[in-house]
Protein backbone atom coordinates (compact mmCIF):
# COMPACT_ATOMS: atom_id res chain seq x y z
CA UNK A 1 0.00 0.00 0.00
CA UNK A 2 2.85 2.35 0.80
CA UNK A 3 4.19 1.75 -2.67
CA UNK A 4 0.81 2.57 -4.25
CA UNK A 5 0.51 5.75 -2.15
CA UNK A 6 4.00 6.81 -3.22
CA UNK A 7 3.12 6.33 -6.88
CA UNK A 8 -0.12 8.34 -6.49
CA UNK A 9 1.74 11.14 -4.73
CA UNK A 10 4.26 11.37 -7.53
CA UNK A 11 1.49 11.47 -10.17
CA UNK A 12 -0.37 14.23 -8.28
CA UNK A 13 2.84 16.25 -8.03
CA UNK A 14 3.40 15.91 -11.80
CA UNK A 15 -0.18 17.13 -12.54
CA UNK A 16 0.19 20.17 -10.25
CA UNK A 17 3.53 21.11 -11.80
CA UNK A 18 1.99 20.78 -15.31
CA UNK A 19 -0.86 23.14 -14.47
CA UNK A 20 1.59 25.66 -13.03
CA UNK A 21 3.74 25.50 -16.16
CA UNK A 22 0.70 26.07 -18.37
CA UNK A 23 -0.29 29.07 -16.29
CA UNK A 24 3.16 30.56 -16.61
CA UNK A 25 3.16 30.01 -20.38
CA UNK A 26 -0.22 31.70 -20.66
CA UNK A 27 0.99 34.67 -18.65
CA UNK A 28 4.03 35.08 -20.89
CA UNK A 29 1.81 34.98 -23.98
CA UNK A 30 -0.42 37.74 -22.61
CA UNK A 31 2.59 39.89 -21.77
CA UNK A 32 4.09 39.39 -25.22
CA UNK A 33 0.78 40.28 -26.91
CA UNK A 34 0.37 43.42 -24.83
CA UNK A 35 3.93 44.43 -25.60
CA UNK A 36 3.38 43.91 -29.33
CA UNK A 37 0.20 46.00 -29.26
CA UNK A 38 1.93 48.74 -27.30
CA UNK A 39 4.82 48.73 -29.75
CA UNK A 40 2.45 48.99 -32.70
CA UNK A 41 0.68 51.98 -31.23
CA UNK A 42 3.94 53.69 -30.42
CA UNK A 43 5.12 53.13 -33.97
CA UNK A 44 1.93 54.54 -35.40
CA UNK A 45 2.19 57.61 -33.21
CA UNK A 46 5.71 58.21 -34.41
CA UNK A 47 4.55 58.17 -38.03
CA UNK A 48 1.93 60.86 -37.47
CA UNK A 49 -1.14 58.62 -37.16
CA UNK A 50 -3.86 59.36 -34.67
CA UNK A 51 -3.93 56.51 -32.13
CA UNK A 52 -6.08 57.84 -29.32
CA UNK A 53 -9.74 58.80 -29.13
CA UNK A 54 -10.32 62.29 -27.70
CA UNK A 55 -14.11 61.90 -27.82
CA UNK A 56 -14.20 58.50 -26.16
CA UNK A 57 -15.23 56.62 -29.33
CA UNK A 58 -14.48 52.88 -29.10
CA UNK A 59 -11.27 51.68 -30.69
CA UNK A 60 -11.24 48.59 -32.89
CA UNK A 61 -8.81 45.80 -32.24
CA UNK A 62 -9.19 44.27 -35.69
CA UNK A 63 -5.94 44.04 -37.62
CA UNK A 64 -7.59 45.33 -40.81
CA UNK A 65 -8.97 48.48 -39.22
CA UNK A 66 -5.72 49.29 -37.39
CA UNK A 67 -3.50 48.60 -40.41
CA UNK A 68 -1.86 51.52 -42.21
CA UNK A 69 -0.01 52.14 -45.45
CA UNK A 70 2.06 54.88 -47.01
CA UNK A 71 0.41 57.13 -49.58
CA UNK A 72 1.72 60.07 -51.61
CA UNK A 73 -0.87 62.63 -52.75
CA UNK A 74 -0.71 64.71 -55.92
CA UNK A 75 1.07 67.54 -54.11
CA UNK A 76 3.83 65.25 -52.94
CA UNK A 77 2.79 64.78 -49.30
CA UNK A 78 3.84 61.32 -48.14
CA UNK A 79 1.35 60.27 -45.47
CA UNK A 80 0.69 57.13 -43.44
CA UNK A 81 -3.05 56.51 -43.86
CA UNK A 82 -5.44 53.83 -42.56
CA UNK A 83 -6.09 50.89 -44.87
CA UNK A 84 -9.76 50.86 -43.89
CA UNK A 85 -10.76 54.39 -42.76
CA UNK A 86 -14.03 54.57 -40.84
CA UNK A 87 -14.42 58.23 -39.85
CA UNK A 88 -13.66 60.31 -42.91
CA UNK A 89 -13.85 64.06 -43.31
CA UNK A 90 -14.09 65.26 -46.90
CA UNK A 91 -13.50 68.95 -47.55
CA UNK A 92 -13.86 69.35 -51.30
CA UNK A 93 -16.27 70.15 -54.13
CA UNK A 94 -16.93 66.56 -55.20
CA UNK A 95 -18.67 64.97 -52.23
CA UNK A 96 -20.94 63.06 -54.62
CA UNK A 97 -17.95 60.93 -55.65
CA UNK A 98 -17.89 59.35 -52.19
CA UNK A 99 -21.63 58.80 -52.16
CA UNK A 100 -21.51 56.86 -55.43
CA UNK A 101 -18.87 54.54 -53.95
CA UNK A 102 -20.92 53.96 -50.81
CA UNK A 103 -18.71 56.08 -48.54
CA UNK A 104 -20.44 58.19 -45.91
CA UNK A 105 -18.21 61.00 -44.55
CA UNK A 106 -18.70 62.11 -40.96
CA UNK A 107 -17.88 65.71 -41.89
CA UNK A 108 -17.95 67.94 -44.97
CA UNK A 109 -17.31 71.64 -45.39
CA UNK A 110 -20.20 73.93 -46.09
CA UNK A 111 -22.66 71.32 -44.90
CA UNK A 112 -25.30 73.99 -44.35
CA UNK A 113 -25.05 74.82 -48.07
CA UNK A 114 -26.19 71.35 -49.12
CA UNK A 115 -29.75 72.54 -49.67
CA UNK A 116 -30.45 72.49 -53.37
CA UNK A 117 -27.73 70.01 -54.25
CA UNK A 118 -28.86 66.77 -55.79
CA UNK A 119 -27.35 64.62 -53.05
CA UNK A 120 -28.45 66.62 -50.01
CA UNK A 121 -30.61 63.74 -48.71
CA UNK A 122 -27.96 61.10 -49.33
CA UNK A 123 -25.62 62.26 -46.58
CA UNK A 124 -26.99 60.49 -43.53
CA UNK A 125 -24.30 61.31 -40.95
CA UNK A 126 -22.19 64.19 -42.26
CA UNK A 127 -21.77 67.25 -40.06
CA UNK A 128 -20.77 70.72 -41.20
CA UNK A 129 -17.11 71.48 -40.46
CA UNK A 130 -17.49 75.06 -41.68
CA UNK A 131 -16.00 77.04 -44.51
CA UNK A 132 -13.28 78.02 -43.78
CA UNK A 133 -12.74 74.80 -41.86
CA UNK A 134 -13.37 74.94 -38.11
CA UNK A 135 -10.52 72.98 -36.54
CA UNK A 136 -12.34 72.49 -33.23
CA UNK A 137 -15.28 70.93 -35.07
CA UNK A 138 -12.94 68.67 -37.04
CA UNK A 139 -11.27 67.50 -33.82
CA UNK A 140 -14.63 66.82 -32.14
CA UNK A 141 -15.60 64.42 -34.93
CA UNK A 142 -12.58 62.22 -34.14
CA UNK A 143 -11.66 61.50 -37.79
CA UNK A 144 -9.20 58.79 -38.74
CA UNK A 145 -8.70 60.21 -42.24
CA UNK A 146 -9.10 63.69 -43.79
CA UNK A 147 -9.28 64.54 -47.49
CA UNK A 148 -9.06 68.17 -48.60
CA UNK A 149 -9.37 69.86 -51.97
CA UNK A 150 -7.75 73.06 -50.66
CA UNK A 151 -4.03 73.38 -51.37
CA UNK A 152 -3.32 75.99 -48.68
CA UNK A 153 -0.16 74.84 -46.82
CA UNK A 154 -1.14 76.32 -43.45
CA UNK A 155 -4.59 74.72 -43.53
CA UNK A 156 -2.98 71.40 -44.36
CA UNK A 157 -0.46 71.67 -41.50
CA UNK A 158 -3.29 72.33 -39.05
CA UNK A 159 -5.33 69.36 -40.23
CA UNK A 160 -2.48 66.86 -40.31
CA UNK A 161 -2.03 67.42 -36.57
CA UNK A 162 -5.56 66.04 -36.06
CA UNK A 163 -5.50 62.99 -38.36
CA UNK A 164 -3.73 61.67 -41.47
CA UNK A 165 -4.56 64.19 -44.22
CA UNK A 166 -4.10 64.16 -47.99
CA UNK A 167 -4.82 66.69 -50.72
CA UNK A 168 -7.07 65.49 -53.54
CA UNK A 169 -7.31 67.23 -56.92
CA UNK A 170 -11.07 67.79 -57.03
CA UNK A 171 -10.68 69.46 -60.43
CA UNK A 172 -9.20 66.28 -61.90
CA UNK A 173 -11.18 64.26 -64.45
CA UNK A 174 -13.96 62.07 -63.10
CA UNK A 175 -12.24 58.79 -63.97
CA UNK A 176 -9.06 59.84 -62.20
CA UNK A 177 -10.91 60.92 -59.04
CA UNK A 178 -13.06 57.79 -58.83
CA UNK A 179 -10.07 55.54 -59.44
CA UNK A 180 -8.07 57.29 -56.71
CA UNK A 181 -10.93 57.09 -54.22
CA UNK A 182 -11.36 53.40 -55.03
CA UNK A 183 -7.69 52.91 -54.14
CA UNK A 184 -7.90 54.97 -50.95
CA UNK A 185 -10.95 53.13 -49.60
CA UNK A 186 -10.27 49.60 -50.79
CA UNK A 187 -12.97 49.81 -53.46
CA UNK A 188 -10.95 49.39 -56.66
CA UNK A 189 -13.40 46.97 -58.25
CA UNK A 190 -16.44 49.07 -57.33
CA UNK A 191 -14.73 52.13 -58.83
CA UNK A 192 -13.89 50.28 -62.05
CA UNK A 193 -17.44 48.94 -62.37
CA UNK A 194 -18.93 52.39 -61.76
CA UNK A 195 -16.73 54.01 -64.41
CA UNK A 196 -17.49 51.30 -66.95
CA UNK A 197 -21.25 51.77 -66.49
CA UNK A 198 -20.93 55.56 -66.60
CA UNK A 199 -18.72 55.62 -69.71
CA UNK A 200 -21.14 53.34 -71.55
CA UNK A 201 -24.07 55.60 -70.74
CA UNK A 202 -22.15 58.79 -71.59
CA UNK A 203 -21.06 57.40 -74.96
CA UNK A 204 -24.65 56.49 -75.79
CA UNK A 205 -25.85 59.99 -74.81
CA UNK A 206 -23.30 61.79 -77.01
CA UNK A 207 -24.00 59.45 -79.91
CA UNK A 208 -27.69 60.26 -79.71
CA UNK A 209 -27.05 64.01 -79.45
CA UNK A 210 -24.74 64.05 -82.48
CA UNK A 211 -27.32 62.14 -84.47
CA UNK A 212 -30.19 64.45 -83.55
CA UNK A 213 -29.02 67.88 -82.33
CA UNK A 214 -25.32 68.62 -82.54
CA UNK A 215 -23.05 69.26 -85.49
CA UNK A 216 -19.44 68.00 -85.69
CA UNK A 217 -16.90 70.30 -84.04
CA UNK A 218 -19.40 72.57 -82.28
CA UNK A 219 -18.08 74.48 -79.29
CA UNK A 220 -19.59 75.31 -75.92
CA UNK A 221 -18.90 77.70 -73.08
CA UNK A 222 -20.14 77.98 -69.49
CA UNK A 223 -20.55 81.32 -67.69
CA UNK A 224 -21.63 82.35 -64.23
CA UNK A 225 -21.60 85.42 -62.01
CA UNK A 226 -20.29 85.74 -58.46
CA UNK A 227 -20.95 88.63 -56.05
CA UNK A 228 -19.02 91.77 -56.92
CA UNK A 229 -20.27 91.71 -60.53
CA UNK A 230 -17.56 89.17 -61.37
CA UNK A 231 -18.17 87.21 -64.56
CA UNK A 232 -16.47 83.80 -64.74
CA UNK A 233 -15.93 81.38 -67.58
CA UNK A 234 -15.72 77.83 -66.28
CA UNK A 235 -12.97 75.43 -67.38
CA UNK A 236 -11.83 72.40 -65.33
CA UNK A 237 -14.49 72.84 -62.66
CA UNK A 238 -18.09 71.69 -62.76
CA UNK A 239 -20.21 71.29 -65.89
CA UNK A 240 -17.37 71.69 -68.45
CA UNK A 241 -15.92 68.38 -67.31
CA UNK A 242 -18.92 66.71 -68.90
CA UNK A 243 -19.25 69.04 -71.87
CA UNK A 244 -15.58 68.74 -72.93
CA UNK A 245 -15.35 65.03 -72.20
CA UNK A 246 -14.94 62.24 -74.74
CA UNK A 247 -17.49 62.61 -77.53
CA UNK A 248 -18.65 66.03 -76.32
CA UNK A 249 -18.22 69.66 -77.32
CA UNK A 250 -14.98 71.37 -78.23
CA UNK A 251 -13.70 74.24 -76.11
CA UNK A 252 -13.20 77.63 -77.75
CA UNK A 253 -9.55 78.67 -78.14
CA UNK A 254 -9.51 81.02 -75.10
CA UNK A 255 -11.13 78.35 -72.92
CA UNK A 256 -8.70 75.73 -74.16
CA UNK A 257 -5.84 77.91 -72.93
CA UNK A 258 -7.43 77.99 -69.48
CA UNK A 259 -7.83 74.21 -69.56
CA UNK A 260 -4.22 73.74 -70.61
CA UNK A 261 -3.13 75.92 -67.69
CA UNK A 262 -5.00 73.59 -65.35
CA UNK A 263 -7.35 76.27 -64.02
CA UNK A 264 -10.89 75.59 -62.88
CA UNK A 265 -12.25 78.97 -64.00
CA UNK A 266 -11.21 82.50 -64.88
CA UNK A 267 -12.70 85.96 -64.59
CA UNK A 268 -13.43 87.76 -67.84
CA UNK A 269 -14.93 91.11 -68.82
CA UNK A 270 -18.22 91.49 -70.63
CA UNK A 271 -16.32 93.23 -73.43
CA UNK A 272 -14.35 90.03 -74.16
CA UNK A 273 -17.22 87.56 -73.88
CA UNK A 274 -17.64 87.40 -77.66
CA UNK A 275 -14.13 85.94 -77.99
CA UNK A 276 -14.84 83.28 -75.37
CA UNK A 277 -18.44 82.33 -76.22
CA UNK A 278 -19.04 79.07 -78.08
CA UNK A 279 -21.72 77.81 -80.47
CA UNK A 280 -23.68 76.77 -77.38
CA UNK A 281 -23.75 78.74 -74.12
CA UNK A 282 -24.65 77.47 -70.65
CA UNK A 283 -25.54 80.02 -67.98
CA UNK A 284 -25.27 78.84 -64.39
CA UNK A 285 -27.82 80.46 -62.11
CA UNK A 286 -25.99 81.76 -58.99
CA UNK A 287 -27.12 81.55 -55.37
CA UNK A 288 -26.38 85.09 -54.12
CA UNK A 289 -28.94 87.79 -54.90
CA UNK A 290 -26.25 90.22 -56.06
CA UNK A 291 -24.95 87.67 -58.57
CA UNK A 292 -28.50 86.94 -59.72
CA UNK A 293 -28.97 90.63 -60.50
CA UNK A 294 -25.71 90.68 -62.46
CA UNK A 295 -26.97 87.72 -64.50
CA UNK A 296 -30.25 89.49 -65.28
CA UNK A 297 -28.34 92.58 -66.38
CA UNK A 298 -26.14 90.46 -68.65
CA UNK A 299 -29.13 88.93 -70.43
CA UNK A 300 -30.41 92.44 -71.23
CA UNK A 301 -27.08 93.77 -72.46
CA UNK A 302 -26.69 94.49 -76.23
CA UNK A 303 -23.29 92.74 -76.23
CA UNK A 304 -24.94 89.57 -74.96
CA UNK A 305 -27.81 89.79 -77.41
CA UNK A 306 -25.37 90.11 -80.30
CA UNK A 307 -23.70 86.74 -79.64
CA UNK A 308 -24.37 84.14 -82.40
CA UNK A 309 -25.41 81.48 -79.87
CA UNK A 310 -27.95 83.86 -78.34
CA UNK A 311 -29.41 84.76 -81.73
CA UNK A 312 -29.80 81.08 -82.61
CA UNK A 313 -31.42 80.23 -79.28
CA UNK A 314 -28.52 78.01 -78.22
CA UNK A 315 -28.49 79.26 -74.62
CA UNK A 316 -29.32 76.98 -71.68
CA UNK A 317 -29.83 77.84 -68.01
CA UNK A 318 -28.89 75.54 -65.16
CA UNK A 319 -28.85 76.01 -61.38
CA UNK A 320 -25.20 76.24 -60.34
CA UNK A 321 -25.87 73.81 -57.47
CA UNK A 322 -26.82 71.20 -60.07
CA UNK A 323 -23.78 71.77 -62.28
CA UNK A 324 -21.10 70.12 -60.14
CA UNK A 325 -18.62 67.65 -61.58
CA UNK A 326 -19.05 65.03 -58.86
CA UNK A 327 -20.13 61.51 -59.81
CA UNK A 328 -23.63 61.76 -58.33
CA UNK A 329 -24.41 64.96 -60.25
CA UNK A 330 -22.80 63.68 -63.44
CA UNK A 331 -25.18 60.71 -63.54
CA UNK A 332 -28.10 63.12 -63.28
CA UNK A 333 -26.66 65.35 -66.02
CA UNK A 334 -26.51 62.43 -68.45
CA UNK A 335 -30.29 62.40 -68.24
CA UNK A 336 -30.75 66.16 -68.12
CA UNK A 337 -28.38 67.41 -70.83
CA UNK A 338 -30.29 65.85 -73.77
CA UNK A 339 -33.48 67.47 -72.46
CA UNK A 340 -31.79 70.87 -72.31
CA UNK A 341 -30.30 70.68 -75.81
CA UNK A 342 -33.52 69.42 -77.36
CA UNK A 343 -35.63 72.38 -76.22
Amino acid sequence: MKQVRSILAVLALIVVMGVMLLGCAGGNKDENTAGAESGTKAGSSGSGNKTGSSSGAPESNSSEESATRSYTDYKGHKVVIPVAPKRVIFAGETTGDLIELGIQPVGIFGGTALKGRLYEHELTQAEDIGFPINLEKVTSLNPDFIIVGDTDPQAYENLVKIAPTIMLDTFAALDKRITELGDLFGKKQEAADWLKAYDTKAAAMWKQLHETVLKPGETASVFTYYPGDRLFVMARAGLPQLLYGKGGFKATAPIQKILDAGDGFKTISLETIEQVAGDHIFILGPVADEAKQSTEDLLKNPIWKSLPAVKKGHVYSLDILKSDSDAYTRKWLLEELPKMLSK
